[in-house]
C-alpha cells in the first residue's frame, strides 16, 4: 500500500490560521484527488500545519474541522482513508474516522511513554481501544507508531524496537509504523528486518521514502509518503504530480 499524505492547512483557532476555511477544504480535496489520480492506493490526512501542537488532546474546533475536511475527501475519493490528529490526539482522530467512514488512524504513543516536542506522551492503548469499543468502531484499524520520530526514547532505551513492536502487537495494534528521527528522514533497514521477523502485524514505513531508497524497504507491507510528494521535497509545499508518479512507480516495481 502507498499512503499519500494530505497536510491540511492551519485549522481554526491555531496560530497560523488565515480565516479562509472554505479554501483550505478545497485544497485538501484537490490534493486527495490528485493522490488518487496518480496511483496512490490510500490517503492519510493530518493537521501538520497546526504548529505548535497540543499534547494528546485538541479542542472541539479541531475535531469538527477535521471531520468536515475528511467528509469532503471521502465524498470525492474512493480509495482507503486514514486520519491523524497531532499531537497524539488519538481519540479525536478515531472520532473523526468513525464519523466520516474512514478506514484507520495513525496513533502516536500507543505503547511506552516517550518525550516528544510537545512534552510527555503517555501510552494510550488501554483507553484508546476501550473508546473504540464504546463507539462500535472496531472496524477502524489502528496503525501505531513505535519509537516515533521527533521524540526522545531515553526512558525506554533498555526496550529495543523489537520489544516495542511486540508490545504493540500484544496490546492490540493492527499494524506498526517505523520512522526515521524526523520528518523526511528514512527509517532503519535493519530495524525493519528485525521487526518483520518478530511480529505478525503489517509493518509500515512512515517517513523518508524516495524512489532512490524504496528498494531497501521492499519487505515492508506499506509506505506512508509525504515530503517526497511535495515540490522540492518539502512537506510545506504543494503536491508535485511528477513526484507522485515517481514514487508510485518505484514502489509498484518492488
Amino acid at each position: 500500500m502507498i499512503w499519500g499524505m494530505v497536510h491540511v492547512g492551519p485549522l481554526p483557532g491555531t496560530p497560523r490560521y488565515d480565516g479562509n476555511f472554505e479554501k483550505m477544504v478545497e485544497k485538501a480535496v484537490t490534493e486527495a484527488k490528485l493522490l488518487e489520480k496518480h496511483g496512490c492506493s490510500g490517503i492519510l490526512f493530518e493537521n501538520m500545519h497546526d504548529v505548535p501542537y497540543l499534547k494528546s488532546a485538541v479542542g472541539p474546533e479541531i475535531t469538527a474541522a477535521m471531520a468536515v475536511i475528511g467528509s469532503e475527501i471521502r465524498k470525492e475519493t474512493k480509495i482507503p482513508l486514514g486520519v491523524q490528529i497531532l499531537a497524539g490526539a488519538n481519540e479525536a482522530a478515531l472520532s473523526v474516522a468513525h464519523a466520516i467512514g474512514a478506514d484507520w488512524i495513525r496513533a502516536e504513543g500507543f505503547v511506552f511513554t516517550h518525550i516528544a516536542d510537545e512534552g510527555m506522551i503517555e501510552a494510550c492503548a488501554g483507553s484508546l481501544l476501550r473508546f473504540r469499543k464504546e463507539l462500535g468502531a472496531n472496524h477502524i484499524k489502528i496503525m501505531a507508531d513505535i519509537k516515533k520520530k521527533h521524540s526522545s526514547h531515553a526512558m525506554t532505551s533498555d526496550v529495543d524496537i523489537v520489544e516495542t513492536a511486540k508490545a504493540a502487537e500484544f496490546f492490540g495494534a493492527d499494524a506498526v509504523i517505523l520512522t526515521g528521527a524526523s520528518t523526511g528522514q528514512k527509517a532503519s533497514v535493519e530495524e525493519l528486518a528485525k521487526v518483520k521477523k518478530a511480529v505478525a502485524l503489517p509493518v509500515l514505513i512512515g517517513s523518508g521514502i524516495t524512489p532512490q531508497n524504496a528498494s531497501e524497504f521492499a519487505p515492508a507491507d506499506g509506505f506512508i509518503v509525504g515530503s517526497f510528494l511535495k515540490v522540492g521535497g518539502d512537506w510545506r509545499n504543494d503536491l508535485s504530480p511528477d513526484a507522485i508518479c515517481q514514487i508510485v512507480q518505484s514502489i509498484q516495481a518492488l
